[in-house]
């Protein structure tokens, strides 16, 4: 049976680029014709997605199989932390909730995932031409070396040639490339095959001197300088920069409050790429203005999101706001908020038993259950105003709502779904505006009501736009990389 070639991509931080660069290889692999996959052994990220067969990956390899032109597979992400405190995570094994773990238990079980990670990257090995390897964080990180699973442990285990990326817009990219190097062991040094400087800004023939006194430093060669790319790809986690975006230059202000556990961002995303609708996040009531659409998104940690609201002020704001008919949307987390009450009976987010009140904001109530509900689906809105929209989505939470008043859409198996009451929506549906109809909608909705003209161009689908995006992306990175020797580092592995 015939085995794939890699290449992996690891950082010298996290954050360098690594989840960008590894969907641009997935994107050209793809385009030279050959059968690509991504895999990344252990992700740590809030921003999830759910498969096909109802299994949870992080998004970054949902993203970057999205790139390669093929189906996301849970055997691309076979690990997936998701922090719920600053100590632990929930731990999500082949796609399925395996327990809840301090961050020191799980540092001492991970060992035990590492034939279950070998697994799964052999079976995509199997299967295709060419494997797009991801790290995380930095190899340096010289605490964690032992029974790593995720850098270099893994890029020894496969024999997987390392590309090593640093950011250079964050400044010290020299020291970042080669204190790295220096930190690793002889043999895991060997592995690395190439330098990336990422995200640069400016004149490379001023730069050209010091990736020759890199190279010499290091003894690895710089195989390309990626400059800092204008591209729409969804992001992964809270470093991504557009949670930091604070105001709206567009006819629209849509503000989404900036939860200390935000999950899911990207369901936005279509919205930021709409001509009409500006979005921006909000930690502070002080930030939150008068906008013309606010949002609550998911959580990991509803209950305590909830509490953080309203000791900040935010909860009394979106309640004036709502009160005085601005339109408030509640994704997952967000929508639970929204309800009379929240209770966790057997202790999922916290102490067994405790109850809290919601918002108040839609007829509906929240009981947490330990089982995870994880699937894809589609829906039609029929919340007035919004009626018809065709909706392509995704549920992925731990709760049970009982509603008692309208519904906000109706799911393709006949279940509803959400709640409506005025001018407050609620939906567990991740995902909603990625078929472009709810945005083409709500955008027309909020024109109306501010007495603008609606745009007349249909909607391009969230798909469709970041299949552009990923051709971008691409077009950029080949243009800077010498994929030549990377193919040749890659046959020759």
């Amino acid at each position: 049976m015939s085995r794939a070639k890699c290449i992996m991509v690891q950082g010298t931080m996290s954050g360098a680029g690594k989840s960008l660069l590894c969907a641009a290889l997935c994107r050209i692999f793809a385009q030279d014709g050959y059968r690509t996959a991504p895999f990344k052994s252990q992700n740590m990220a809030l921003n999830s997605f759910v498969t096909q067969e109802g299994l949870e990956i992080g998004r970054a390899q949902a993203v970057q199989a999205q790139a390669a032109g093929i189906a996301p597979d849970v055997r691309m992400n076979p690990v997936l932390l998701k922090p719920s405190s600053d100590t632990g995570s929930q731990v999500i094994v082949h796609g399925e909730v395996r327990g809840q773990m301090p961050a020191a238990e799980y540092y001492r079980y991970k060992k035990q995932l590492i034939p279950e990670v070998l697994a799964a990257y052999e079976s995509l090995a199997a299967e295709y031409d060419v494997i797009v390897i991801e790290g995380a964080g930095s190899p340096a990180e010289i605490n964690l070396r032992t029974d790593d699973i995720v850098n270099m442990g893994l890029a020894l285990r496969v024999n997987a040639p390392v590309l090593l990326a640093g950011d250079i817009d964050r400044g010290g990219v020299f020291a970042q490339l080669y204190g790295t190097a220096a930190l690793l062991e002889p043999e895991e040094r060997k592995q690395i095959a190439g330098l990336i400087i990422n995200k640069f800004r400016g004149d490379l023939e001023i730069l050209r001197p010091g990736l020759s006194m890199l190279e010499e430093k290091t003894g690895k060669p710089v195989l390309g300088v990626i400059p800092y790319l204008q591209v729409d790809v969804d992001d992964e986690d809270s470093l991504a920069p557009r949670l930091g975006r604070t105001e709206a230059h567009k006819p629209l202000d849509a503000a989404v409050i900036r939860l200390p556990r935000i999950s899911n961002f990207t369901d936005f995303a279509p919205l930021e790429a709409h001509p009409q609708i500006g979005v921006r996040y909000v930690d502070d009531a002080r930030q939150l203005g008068c906008p013309d659409l606010i949002i609550l998104p998911g959580t990991k940690s509803t209950i305590d999101d909830l509490l953080w609201l309203r000791q900040c002020g935010l909860e009394a704001a979106v309640q004036k706001a709502a009160a005085a008919g601005t339109p408030v949307l509640g994704v997952c987390g967000g929508y639970q908020m929204l309800g009379t009450m929240l209770h966790d009976p057997e202790g999922v987010e916290g102490p067994a038993g405790k109850s809290v009140r919601g918002m108040g904001l839609l007829p509906a109530e929240t009981a947490f259950t330990a089982r995870k509900r994880r699937t894809q689906t589609t829906a039609t809105v029929v919340a007035e105003d919004l009626a018809g929209a065709e909706l392509e989505g995704y549920e992925i939470h731990m709760g049970r709502t009982e509603v008692s008043g309208a519904a906000f859409c109706r799911l393709s198996d006949g279940r509803s779904d959400g709640c409506v009451q005025g001018n407050v929506w609620g939906t567990y549906l991740h995902g909603l505006f990625d078929s472009g109809q709810l945005t083409g909608r709500l955008a027309a909705l909020l024109c109306a009501r501010k007495g603008l003209r609606p745009e007349t161009a249909e909607t391009l689908s969230h798909a469709a736009y970041q299949q552009q995006q990923f051709d971008l992306l691409a077009d950029g990175v080949r243009k800077a990389l010498d994929l030549g020797e990377i193919y040749r580092i890659m046959e020759e592995a």
